[in-house]
């Protein structure tokens, strides 16, 4: 195919120059109706381009095929059968990915450390969730993906599931081994869905961890915002085989997607395609050039420790090197208050953080002068360290909590709040997720544990921040009444 085109750029660029006069939304009429003020800090450019998809990029009858065949571009490029966009995010492409695999009440194998979105599709579906506990690394209190024998003997005890999910790579960077846990899915019949919000940016060179499609999985969904150029919000699900209908998957698609798509959205996609096939060998050679000159200084500072293959030997797969993990427990302060003091102090942003560790994440858009930046800052920081508070976090041994009731049942049943200090033994009703890294330590259905609800409270009182839960002070739990 010719991947020196982009059709949505391409149509849009054709919009603009055909002078069209749209009756249409969106409203602010490419710009005009802008407030002036909105534009000095926004520009107009953004709005010019914020055109209808249909009576505007296309005609009413979508005749020119536009954001087809940039998704055949996006499939061929990536070595999947078919690629459809989302501009929802992956949050909803995740939902959608479940719909289209399992209805209510039918089993899907899924690792326990998926995004809170999983618990959110499992509420609206009523799918049965069978957990499978992630690879728990006691030394760095770190969650890994649930190896491959895990998930082999749950398709075992549970050969009427519909099939496996799994988060690769982690937000942490750490991956599964896709190869391996494809096999043992279609040994047994299932797809394998992969969750790579993370991994939009694994087809294009070969040093980095195996892209999904190329492990065999039936279907990703990726977020390409995350580490690529789109548009937030932006993502795809890719296809391959026959296992996942290609049907199906629209038809569940649009129960859930909008339709006012944005083409701002959709053309960020198709340039994103085209930037990474004509230069992405090149820009990663580069991008992953200078992660390396990264971590290895930011792993020289005192008290710090970048989180190498060597740290998790036997418990994953690979790991992504453009996630920049550090380690900061040997400084005594914690990492909630070391990303709130470069923010500060020095306007650097994290990736996520938590009671031990701060993240930075790179991608092809860095430089020298960004690494640079990043690493005159973790310096300073690790000069103040000592300045910092330390982190008060109960982590147990053990988070897990036991699913005793259906998520969808719990979310729906009759409720009532309970002071925190009583919940233990009771079923949650709520979502109780610490984000980053948006993994829930608590789900609906399932019985909450004096340890989790410890390791919530003090979590909160270090800098932890659980934006779902029904009180933000966490003082009250909302459970199933009894």
């Amino acid at each position: 195919m010719d991947h020196s085109r982009a059709p949505i750029l391409e149509a849009l660029a054709a919009y603009h120059a055909s002078g069209q006069t749209p009756f249409t939304p969106p409203g602010h009429k490419q710009g005009r109706g802008v407030d002036p003020r909105v534009a000095e800090v926004m520009g107009l450019d953004v709005f010019r381009s914020d055109v209808l998809a249909t009576a505007g990029l296309d005609d009413r009858r979508a005749s020119g095929g536009v954001v087809q065949e940039a998704e055949e571009l996006m499939a061929d490029a990536v070595d999947a059968d078919q690629a459809f966009f989302s501009t929802c995010g992956s949050s909803l492409s995740v939902k959608t990915a479940i719909m289209a695999t399992a209805g209510p009440g039918e089993k899907l194998i899924i690792g326990r450390d998926a995004h809170k979105s999983v618990g959110s599709g499992l509420v609206l579906t009523g799918v049965i969730p069978v957990w499978v506990d992630p690879t728990w690394d006691h030394e760095r209190q770190l969650a890994h993906p649930p190896s491959v024998e895990a998930f082999a003997a749950a398709l075992k005890a549970h050969p009427d599931a519909k099939g496996v999910l799994v988060v690769s790579p982690t937000p942490y960077g750490t991956c599964a081994d896709l190869t391996e846990l494809t096999r043992v899915c279609h040994e047994h019949g299932r797809p394998l869905l992969v969750d790579e919000a993370w991994g939009a940016h694994l087809p294009f060179h070969p040093d980095l961890p195996t892209w999904a499609m190329d492990a065999g999985a039936d279907m990703c969904v990726t977020s390409v915002h995350k580490m690529g150029s789109a548009l937030e919000q932006s993502s795809v699900f890719h296809l391959r085989g026959d296992r996942i209908d290609p049907a199906l998957l629209k038809a569940r698609s649009d129960l859930l997607n909008t339709t006012s798509s944005s083409v701002l959205i959709y053309a960020a996609l198709d340039g994103w395609r085209r930037q990474m096939v004509e230069h992405g060998r090149a820009t990663y050679d580069r991008t992953l050039a200078l992660a390396h000159h990264v971590r290895a200084a930011a792993d020289d500072l005192d008290g710090f420790h970048v989180y190498g293959r060597a740290d998790y030997d036997g418990m994953i797969a690979d790991m992504d090197p453009l996630q920049v993990v550090v380690d900061v427990s040997a400084t005594g302060a914690s990492g909630y208050a070391m990303a709130d003091w470069l923010r500060e102090h020095h306007q650097i942003n994290m990736h996520l953080s938590d009671h031990r560790r701060i993240s930075a994440q790179l991608s092809h858009a860095d430089d020298e002068k960004s690494a640079e930046a990043l690493l005159a800052a973790l310096r300073d920081l690790a000069d103040r360290a000592g300045e910092l508070p330390a982190a008060q976090v109960r982590v147990p041994g053990d988070l897990r909590l036991d699913q005793v009731m259906a998520p969808r049942d719990a979310f729906f049943a009759e409720t009532e709040p309970v002071p925190a200090d009583r919940a233990a033994g009771r079923i949650s009703a709520e979502m109780l997720t610490p984000y980053p890294p948006g993994i829930p330590a608590a789900l609906p259905g399932e019985r909450l544990t004096g340890d989790v609800l410890a390791y919530l409270t003090t979590g909160l009182r270090s800098g932890m921040v659980i934006p779902d839960a029904w009180d933000s002070s966490l003082e009250t739990i909302r459970v199933v009444k009894e």
